[in-house]
């Protein structure tokens, strides 16, 4: 445990933060999920709107700096392949 005013404060901010952060990864993960399950389903519809609740989640992570950019943007891209490829 620390004894300096700052850092008791330092390891607050960072327990905030890390919360934050895996708030932000678990949207992510969730609405990609349901993006996926939507795909499998074959429903159009609620594929692409799935697909634009992930979007925008990813670019939120993105802004946050939780998840790389080329990452988002592969993910993003690899969706919004499988949603076109739907009959």
């Amino acid at each position: 445990m620390a004894n300096i005013k700052s850092s008791k404060k330092a390891i607050k901010v960072i327990a905030k933060k890390t919360d934050a952060n895996h708030d932000y990864a678990a949207r992510v993960k969730n609405s990609i999920k349901s993006a996926e399950k939507a795909i499998a389903a074959n429903d159009r519809a609620a594929a692409t709107e799935a697909l634009n609740k992930v979007q925008k989640n990813i670019d939120k992570a993105v802004s946050k700096g939780v998840v790389k950019k080329n990452t988002a943007d592969r993910e993003k891209s690899r969706l919004n392949k499988k949603v076109k490829e739907m009959k």
